[in-house]
């Protein structure tokens, strides 16, 4: 009796949620959130569907725990020390990345607001804010505005991801929309047409950034915190 309780507590060391976890990761980056099922879970992990159970109830519970996990090691890899608005700026790059490289994340993050993932970046952003010389009455409304872009942008990229799934040439998928754009009556849309052309040569990563930089630099505008313009080396 005691030898099966031993074999049994190493069968349930062996497979625990993390293990579960990471390979949910692995097939939902190679195959897409349709491909992972428990069944197919149970294949990769060379287990049976029941010791899955043991430690996930759902596959909405294994998504929100493949997503959280995403998005904790984000947060965890947050340099210690750096000023406030590079801090932001950080964050806000290692979630691009990570969405970029996991685009179902961005599905999820904008499917399930109430993911423990939402205030782990809450907290990261708004921590932040406050350093940064934020008030407190401000804080919520300038940290919503940072979590809005970013989950936007998740949202986009994940549904481009689907969008293009087969397509190897980014510049060339961007390249037919600049021309469908350059078909439009340029009286009625003369800043469209200015603009086609910057489209299928544009970078994301930075265009994000871009975009928290101007969020950033409202904030500060209308709330200029106590340390000035130090704070935004």
């Amino acid at each position: 009796m005691a030898i099966k309780k031993q074999r049994a507590a190493r069968r349930t060391d062996a497979l625990s949620k993390e293990r579960i976890v990471e390979a949910a990761i692995e097939i939902l980056d190679s195959d897409g959130e349709g491909a992972l099922t428990f069944r197919t879970l149970a294949a990769h992990l060379a287990t049976g569907s029941g010791a899955i159970y043991w430690h996930v109830a759902n596959k909405d519970d294994l998504l929100a725990a493949a997503t959280n996990d995403v998005i904790a090691r984000v947060t965890a890899d947050l340099a210690h020390g750096a000023r406030p608005r590079e801090a932001i700026r950080s964050l806000a790059l290692g979630l691009f990345d990570a969405i970029d490289a996991h685009p179902w994340v961005g599905t999820q993050l904008s499917r399930a607001p109430w993911l423990a993932a939402i205030p782990q970046i809450f907290e990261g952003f708004g921590s932040r804010l406050e350093e940064l010389g934020v008030p407190r009455d401000a804080q919520f409304d300038a940290t919503s505005t940072l979590v809005i872009h970013v989950l936007g942008v998740a949202g986009q990229n994940a549904a481009n991801a689907r969008l293009h799934a087969h397509r190897s040439d980014r510049t060339a998928f961007l390249g037919e929309i600049a021309h469908q754009w350059a078909q439009l009556d340029p009286a009625r849309y003369p800043f469209v047409h200015r603009v086609a052309p910057q489209l299928p040569e544009h970078d994301d990563r930075e265009q994000f950034l871009a975009g928290i930089d101007l969020i950033l630099g409202g904030i500060e505008a209308a709330h200029p915190g106590p340390s000035g313009p130090s704070a935004r080396a």
